[in-house]
């Protein structure tokens, strides 16, 4: 059974059934990176060094926004990710700068993994993007 026409150039190549190699590998970096964060944030503000009560652990909450999305490969959650993740980046420069010990270091893996999460989603819509010009061409 093969796939209806695509009725705008650009959903040819959204109606693909498999991605690319490349696609995966950005796909689960995202994913694998994400769930990092968010057991990181969770364990970083409930058990190994709280903040207060442990109530900075909600800041974990939003990133299960974006699980499904990129599970599903969604464009629009990959764009709206690689803003996101900045937040995330900025707070953990300023608790890498301003925290000593054990704060200062899961800081710091916070920082990587952010950037680790805007490159995966940067790479993504880039490959898709160019994925969808060729085949428009």
């Amino acid at each position: 059974m093969s796939s209806p026409p695509a009725s705008h150039p650009n959903e040819a190549a959204l109606l693909r059934s498999q991605p690319s190699p490349a696609e995966a590998f950005s796909r689960n970096l995202a994913l694998l990176s994400i769930v990092a964060l968010l057991l990181l944030c969770l364990a970083w503000e409930l058990w190994l060094a709280p903040t207060g009560r442990g109530t900075l652990a909600i800041k974990a909450l939003p990133l299960l926004l974006p699980l499904l999305g990129l599970w599903r490969y969604r464009l629009y959650t990959f764009r709206w990710l690689s803003l996101l993740v900045w937040v995330y980046f900025a707070e953990g420069a300023v608790r890498a700068t301003s925290e000593h010990g054990l704060s200062a270091w899961m800081a710091v893996g916070e920082l990587l993994l952010s950037v680790a999460i805007f490159v995966a989603c940067a790479l993504q819509v880039r490959l898709r993007l160019a994925a969808a010009k060729q085949a428009s061409a």
